[in-house]
């Protein structure tokens, strides 16, 4: 049983608010047999909701006789526990909902620690086994263990002590993810980052772009480890595409603290590109609540060079206004390409728009580079983008596109100098 408190969203409609809690739901595998919305006139302290409210979904609970409650809100420990007491049933509030499918989402040992860090941080202060109903549909698959583990009574001392644990161990995480990063410095290929709500069509485009097999479904949170892949864009150039796990409205602080190592990708990224689901009525509200996450994280959204707006699902949009809106929407942004990764429309509009975005700040360059200096040669192939090479007595004659800080670099380290 679904149960929506509507305390004044303005900038989304009832249904698709609802629409998103049911989503959010199914991805973990639950069927929602009723939903319930209610409009408090204010919070209670110890049971969230008045007590006419608790009085009516008792009685709705009695008699639909639901496994499992979920509150489409944040509760505190006491509201939730109390709330159990008076409907006889578990319940979950939105934060443990989105914990929940993070747990079964998690396929790497970083995306594991993450979600436990997150769950654990979540659990501190209701020191109780939250998710035991749901490991029992799942069979068990649950990243808290199934139901033939040791039960753990887990105090709040054991809690602190695995949560510094957890912290150290994604401290090395990091530190292993920054050598990743100044290695493919050296290397290097330009990063591209696709972002944006969950289930905008992140995967789908990732897969078309690099031929990939990501798990894409229409479920929220399909994608929670980050996935990297190499892409010739149109021009010649390699590029690293990455995908990663998907935004969603009031994201709890804790879990994007945890998150925070892998959502540091998105910060060094040379190009981000913001995927919004042009088809949803609400696309403004969801692409607002990934700017929020974005500016959280340091980025400068409204004035930052390197973000692309890419409105998805084109193909899904009947409504004339709908697209009225989207067009309107996208033409209020520097970059913006419209597209349907489903059908494969506007990827060569987002890949010329990538190239030029990384090509920004670059240079004509014409080098003379003996031919027998192949590791030379091989440095402005994999740094630039070579537009003309020609053999003229023993030398080659390269002519480039390059950024001015690689041709520095190039110049360094061949003591070449440009003709």
């Amino acid at each position: 049983m679904l149960v929506h408190p509507d305390i004044d969203d303005a900038a989304r409609a009832l249904d698709d608010i609802i629409e998103e809690a049911e989503g959010l739901a199914h991805a973990i595998g639950l069927e929602v047999i009723e939903v319930i919305t209610t409009s408090p006139q204010r919070i209670q302290a110890g049971s969230f909701f008045g007590k006419g409210t608790r009085e009516a979904i008792a009685k709705a609970a009695e008699e639909a006789k639901p496994d499992l409650i979920i509150v489409n809100h944040t509760l505190s420990p006491v509201q939730q526990r109390n709330l159990e007491t008076q409907w006889g049933c578990k319940v979950i509030d939105r934060t443990g909902l989105i914990l929940e499918i993070f747990g079964a989402r998690a396929q790497t040992k970083e995306g594991a620690l993450q979600v436990e860090l997150a769950a654990l941080n979540y659990q501190k202060s209701r020191l109780v086994r939250s998710w035991t109903h749901l490991e029992r549909q799942r069979g068990g698959a649950g990243f808290m263990g199934g139901p033939g583990e040791r039960q753990i009574e887990i105090d709040r001392r054991l809690i602190s002590k695995r949560i510094t644990k957890l912290k150290k161990e994604l401290e090395q995480v990091r530190r292993t993810r920054d050598l990743g990063r100044q290695s493919r410095a050296r290397v290097p290929f330009p990063s591209i980052a696709l972002v944006g709500y969950t289930n905008a069509g992140k995967s789908t485009l990732f897969n078309v772009l690099t031929d990939a097999k990501v798990f894409a479904e229409d479920l929220l949170f399909a994608t929670l480890d980050p996935t990297l892949r190499q892409l010739k864009l149109p021009n010649g150039q390699e590029v690293i595409l990455s995908d990663t796990v998907g935004f969603i409205a009031d994201l709890p602080t804790h879990l994007v603290e945890s998150f925070r190592a892998t959502l540091e990708q998105i910060s060094y990224a040379d190009v981000i590109v913001h995927v919004i689901d042009a088809s949803r009525p609400d696309f403004a509200a969801q692409h607002d609540d990934v700017v929020k996450i974005l500016k959280d994280m340091d980025i400068d959204y409204d004035d930052d060079p390197r973000i692309i707006e890419a409105m998805n699902k084109m193909d899904a949009i009947q409504d004339p206004g709908q697209m009225r809106d989207v067009n309107r929407a996208a033409r209020q942004t520097q970059n913006f390409v419209l597209l349907s990764a489903l059908q494969g429309t506007g990827l060569d509009e987002l890949q010329e728009m990538i190239a030029d975005i990384l090509m920004r700040g670059h240079q004509h360059v014409t080098y003379t580079i003996p031919a027998n200096d192949g590791a030379a040669q091989a440095w402005l192939y994999q740094n630039g983008h070579v537009l003309d090479n020609k053999a003229n007595d023993g030398q080659m004659e390269i002519t480039v596109e390059i950024g001015s800080d690689k041709l520095a670099q190039f110049e360094k380290r061949f003591g070449y100098k440009a003709g």
